[in-house]
Formats: structure tokens, C-alpha cells, sequence
């Protein structure tokens, strides 16, 4: 969703940060688009451990196992498209607003501009879709950016762009009605996002 063919600042990343833009870069995805059959079949393997971003993804991996890509395309429209409009809006306007495209867009849109990110000219979605926000945040943490990728800078853009309303997102897919595959999405989500929150409230 977003064009990173000009990458200015490569940086040898930790572990730690490595494992974060993919978290990141996961989220991206599964929220952009229908999850296809080898992204899924990915997850499966996904492992787990004791925590909650453990244990939500060892439900994302049960799901996955045995969620066809139709049953997840048909889910993914109901939550995000419908017929008028799907289940859900994932869009900082919408959430921090209650309307579209509004003042949460434009600053976005000014504070990309000023970090040298474009978005592609062949996605339609407005910039503040929380898929398109996680893949920047992705492209942030591995220093894939004509901008400065150190932590001040991460957490300013968190900050801005998603610590008031990517919790509540996320616990919404993990409530959606329409939600089987994505529950766990959200679940995974939420989890992360409060690790993500608590990590640069003490930075």
C-alpha cells in the first residue's frame, strides 16, 4: 500500500525489531486483503507460547488450518466491504472522528510527506486504513524509509497515527459478528498493540 522502492536508511536491525515488522507486516496484510491459500497455509505453522500474542496466535493457526481462502474472502468482505459498507470501518478518521476522511487523514497525509513515504498510485484505500498504518509502522521498525527509523521516531508515529484508536479496532474484529477467522486477527492485534504502547510509554 505504500511505495518503498526509494529505502535511504537500510540498518542492520535487532532481533526484537526484526520479529516487530513482521508482526507489523502480518497485520498489514491480513487487513489489506483476503488472506490467499499460501498465506494461510503459512499460518498454520505459526508458533506460540504462554503470553497473549502467544496464545492468540495459536488460534490464528488453528483457524487458518482450516479456513478456505473463499470462506476467508466472504468473511473479509462482510467485516470490511458489504454491500454499502461492511461491518467495520478501519479508518483513524472514522474511529477518532466518527466521519471519513478527516482531520486524522490530513495530518497523516502531512507527516508522511514530511517522512518521504508515498503511497502507491494503485491503491484506493485512503492512507489512514489500519492495514495501510501497519504496513508503514512495518517499514518504520526495519528502516525501510527515506526517514529516521530510530525508536523517537517510531514512537511518534505510533503515537500520532495509531495509539488512540488501533486497541479499539482491534477488540472490535475480535467482537465482529462476522468475525471466525478474524477474531483472532483482532485478538492478535489488540495484544500487540498494548505491548507496542506500554514499550514506548517508558522510552
Amino acid at each position: 500500500m505504500v511505495n518503498t522502492a526509494e529505502v535511504q536508511c537500510p540498518r542492520s536491525i535487532s532481533d526484537e525489531d526484526r520479529a516487530r515488522a513482521q508482526i507489523y507486516q502480518l497485520l498489514g496484510v491480513l487487513l489489506g486483503n483476503p488472506p490467499s491459500r499460501e498465506l494461510l497455509k503459512g499460518l498454520a505453522s505459526l508458533q506460540s507460547d504462554g503470553t497473549p500474542l502467544g496464545s492468540a496466535s495459536k488460534n490464528l493457526a488453528a483457524l487458518a488450518e482450516r479456513t478456505s481462502p473463499y470462506d476467508a474472502e466472504w468473511e473479509y468482505n462482510n467485516l470490511f466491504v458489504g454491500l454499502g459498507r461492511g461491518e467495520l470501518l478501519p479508518y483513524a478518521s472514522y474511529y477518532l472522528t466518527g466521519f471519513l476522511n478527516e482531520k486524522p487523514l490530513a495530518d497523516l497525509r502531512t507527516d508522511l510527506m514530511a517522512r518521504g513515504i508515498k503511497a502507491r498510485s494503485d491503491v484506493k484505500e485512503p492512507e489512514d486504513h489500519i492495514g495501510t498504518l501497519c504496513e508503514i509502522m512495518a517499514g518504520i521498525v526495519a528502516g525501510e524509509f527515506p526517514c529516521d527509523c530510530d525508536l523517537p521516531s517510531q514512537k511518534a508515529f505510533f503515537d500520532a497515527h495509531l495509539a488512540k484508536w488501533a486497541a479499539l479496532f482491534f477488540t472490535d474484529l475480535e467482537e465482529a459478528q462476522s468475525a471466525i477467522f478474524y477474531a483472532p486477527v483482532g485478538s492478535l492485534g489488540r495484544a500487540f498493540m498494548t505491548i507496542e504502547a506500554d514499550a514506548f510509554a517508558i522510552q
